[in-house]
């Protein structure tokens, strides 16, 4: 088992030997997209939870607790945001989830896409790890099915514009994403989409293929569940999966 040193070696630095075969830490730099926002880089300062009040549990996962909070200093005073706060203790059970959770916020801290959340802080104390999101007001695509039960045409059309949009701005820059679902399909109050949680996002550099199951099986290509080789066209999969969802009321069940 790693002590805390080691994991937190895993979560934040780029030494080669801490690397993963499936996991690469570091993004190349993104190449060009019309779709991309180019703001101005953000001046540096050092942040920490004292920075934020938390204002109520808007998810929960294996690992901690995503909470609703509010900026209380800086620029960004009285900002709404999304907190993921991972417990270290936890992590240190899984090297493989623990490298995941790096692999997440290396690929979130250097994309920006307006159809994909942003990751706007990152920091740690000694027993904690915080990512800082944006916060989409609008909940998740799946609860949205839930109460609308199916989609019409043009909705679906216009969801699924937005996911490819998404997908190929992330492929021209090498990244799988390969967990598309409707749960991680987040909805603005605006009705744009965010596509969020990247723990199991990749970097395919050339033809390289991955042969790692992972995903959500209902979502997963035919070969990803076999570990033939996958590359970026299993999202295509996904995607059709979901769209099929939206239209039918439920995911498509193959013999």
């Amino acid at each position: 088992m790693r002590n805390d040193a080691e994991i937190n070696n895993i979560l934040f630095d780029q030494n080669p030997e801490n690397r993963d075969a499936e996991i690469v830490p570091k993004v190349e730099k993104l190449s060009p997209c019309i779709n991309v926002s180019c703001e101005e880089e953000k001046p540096q300062y050092t942040y920490g939870p004292s920075d934020f009040d938390i204002l109520k549990v808007v998810g929960k996962g294996g690992y901690g607790k995503v909470m609703l909070v509010r900026k209380n200093t800086g620029p960004d005073k009285d900002n709404l945001y999304a907190m993921k706060i991972i417990e270290k203790r936890l992590l240190l059970r899984n090297e493989k989830d623990a490298l995941q959770t790096r692999n997440e916020r290396n690929i979130l801290s250097i994309i920006k896409h307006p159809f994909i959340v942003e990751l706007i802080y990152a920091f740690q104390t000694d027993q904690k790890l915080y990512l800082v999101l944006e916060f989409v007001q609008g909940g998740d695509l799946f609860s949205f099915l839930v109460r609308k039960h199916i989609l019409n045409e043009l909705q679906t059309r216009f969801y699924i514009c937005e996911l490819i949009m998404a997908l190929e701005f992330l492929h021209l820059n090498n990244i799988i994403y390969r967990d598309l679902k409707p749960e991680n399909i987040l909805i603005m109050s605006s009705g744009h989409i965010k596509l969020t949680d990247f723990g199991m996002a990749k970097q395919i550099i050339g033809n390289k293929q991955s042969r790692t199951i992972c995903g959500t099986i209902e979502y997963m290509a035919p070969e990803v569940i076999t570990r033939s080789g996958h590359d970026h066209s299993a999202d295509w999969w996904s995607l059709g999966i979901v769209m099929y969802d939206m239209l039918a009321g439920r995911v498509l069940t193959l013999p």
